[in-house]
């Protein structure tokens, strides 16, 4: 059920209605009161309550989905948007950028299986395709919100590797933790539909999308590190890259 915020509004205000809707519908999501993935009230309901009429109502909605603070989704209805990861165009972690702006990240590790033959990720490493692997798949939440599934794909020298590793840690600090550190990276990014899976883990409708990223890492001296195949909401990840 969605909340039902209490507002204020002065029709004796030369500050338009929609606009002081507006503002504190933004105030209630910036606190908290209102999270990310949270159900909003629909339009119809609002005139009801509210005894404005329904432009108004929609000007103020649209304010905050212009803001990128509610998304509008088709046959799902108007949402709390999830907060935005900025990545940007470095080697910077995930894990790194949820902690540098100010987010708590936390991660579920959903299998931890050794010797897993996957013969693209074998030879993205530069090992034969045969070579078994390691395959770690996580769940990273942001401030307690699903944001991405990671599936890697990591060298047979790291079969020791314990669940509980993961899950204070993102996985390059375990890497450098034994000495390995990543100096270059290649990745591809796509979107598609999210799968019934990732539906489930990232709380997502079956209209929503993800964006993939294929992800390899390399050390100084070119031996691989990761191959990874990971899958954002689509409402949650935004590229910054820089052009010359």
């Amino acid at each position: 059920m969605p909340t039902t915020l209490p507002v204020v509004v002065d029709r004796t205000s030369p500050v338009p209605l929609y606009h002081q809707l507006a503002e504190q519908w933004a105030d209630a999501i910036r606190s908290g009161a209102l999270k990310p993935g949270d159900p909003f009230e629909n339009e119809l309901a609002l005139v009801a309550r509210l005894r404005l009429s329904r432009p108004t109502i929609r000007k103020a909605m649209n304010e905050l989905v212009r803001q990128g603070l509610l998304v509008r989704r088709r046959g799902v209805g108007t949402h709390v948007a999830s907060q935005v990861v900025h990545k940007r165009d470095g080697l910077t972690t995930l894990f790194d950028e949820l902690r540098a702006s100010g987010r708590e990240p936390r991660t579920q590790v959903l299998r931890l299986q050794a010797s897993r033959p996957h013969p693209i990720a074998a030879e993205a490493l530069g090992l034969s395709p045969e070579t078994p692997l390691v395959y770690l798949e996580r769940l990273r939440y942001s401030d307690g919100v699903p944001l991405v599934v990671l599936r890697s794909w990591l060298p047979p020298s790291l079969t020791d590797v314990r669940a509980e590793d993961f899950v204070d840690h993102g996985l390059y600090d375990v890497l450098a933790g034994r000495g390995m550190h990543k100096a270059e990276a290649h990745q591809r990014i796509r979107a598609r539909l999210a799968t019934s899976r990732e539906r489930h883990l990232l709380a997502l409708a079956a209209v929503d999308a993800v964006l993939t990223v294929q992800w390899t890492s390399f050390d100084a001296e070119g031996k691989g590190l990761e191959y990874g195949e990971h899958s954002y909401r689509g409402d949650s990840f935004e590229l910054d890259t820089r052009l010359r």
